[in-house]
């Protein structure tokens, strides 16, 4: 007959692997699940799309618009026919043309002989110019916004610590510098009904031991100890599931290079919740004393104490 506890170490490692696991062996490695996001309309906030834009991604959006405007004035100077020196009836002399005025080059050898092309012509250089000082200060912008390199462990998980049940989930900075007054806040998300029977989201504070961080420049472990009163006291995975749980993790902090607030967002949904686990040692020394984090086990959990009602209900199956 399989004991409670080894039945609770094997859904432990089946959690983390998604497969059973092998004897000796009850964690595996992971990446971090992404995090949901509301899809918006491409261009309800075009600024912000383009700021935070891989630089591949705004390169060639860059590239197909200057395109599109050079081809949208050809097409005028095209039908109009009133550019001297350019071929008759070719799209490719105005089109260079068009990029020639965009970028006020102006070789010279082309030039606008009739009124509507004077006035396409003066158009276009304004909005050439427009465009590169737009261009400029959003490339400037992207350069010099700091952002934080925090990675957030796979999971969290709840299990006895210091006698307590608590949550836990931890942090790292990946960057070399520091993040100086770090701080968190920590909210759980739970769908509920209102009196009138509406459905809402309702989220709840959480208190940690800890909310601030003078120096982040390492790893940091966040609890939040479930006593009574915890809206997460006497919380099952199953009930967990049942209200659509899920924790936010928000961090803020002064960036030690830029001088600048950073920020970084996590969320943990129900399913990223283990019972009865902590996570796994990642900090070692080295002969001169500096810490060093393992990475490789960083999203790792293994067995723990499961919470006083956990553990009630494991001994009762």
């Amino acid at each position: 007959m399989t004991s409670p506890s080894t039945r609770h170490d094997s859904a432990i490692a089946e959690r983390v692997t998604g497969k059973s696991p092998s004897p000796g062996k009850i964690t595996d490695k992971g990446a971090p699940l992404p995090v949901s996001a509301t899809t918006e309309r491409y261009f309800s906030d075009f600024y912000h799309h383009l700021l935070t834009a891989s630089w591949p991604s705004l390169l060639i959006q860059i590239a197909l618009l200057f395109a599109a405007g050079n081809a949208l004035f050809a097409l005028g100077y095209y039908l109009d026919g009133g550019i001297q020196d350019a071929r008759p009836g070719s799209y490719v002399d105005v089109f260079f043309f068009s990029v020639e005025t965009m970028a006020t080059i102006g070789y010279g050898k082309m030039s606008p002989i009739s009124l509507f092309s004077h006035i396409l012509m003066s158009i276009e250089a304004l909005t050439g110019l427009m465009g590169f000082a737009l261009i400029t200060g959003l490339v400037f912008a992207k350069f010099s916004r700091p952002t934080a390199r925090v990675r957030f462990g796979r999971f969290a998980v709840i299990s006895v610590r210091d006698g307590v049940p608590s949550l836990m989930f931890r942090m790292a900075n990946v960057r070399s510098n520091q993040i100086v007054e770090a701080q968190i806040h920590v909210v759980l998300a739970l769908q509920a009904y209102t009196a009138e029977g509406e459905q809402v989201r309702r989220f709840h504070d959480l208190e940690l031991s800890r909310y601030r961080n003078a120096i982040f420049g390492y790893s940091w472990t966040a609890i939040h100890p479930i006593r009574p009163g915890s809206p997460l006291y006497g919380a099952t995975p199953e009930s967990l599931a049942a209200v659509e749980a899920g924790v936010v993790v928000s961090l803020t902090g002064i960036d030690e290079t830029f001088s600048q607030t950073v920020y970084a967002r996590y969320y943990y949904n129900a399913a990223d919740i283990i019972f009865g686990a902590r996570l796994a040692d990642i900090t070692t020394r080295t002969p001169d004393r500096e810490v060093l984090i393992d990475y490789a086990n960083f999203d790792e959990v293994v067995p723990a104490e499961l919470p006083p009602w956990k553990e009630q209900g494991a001994r009762s199956d």
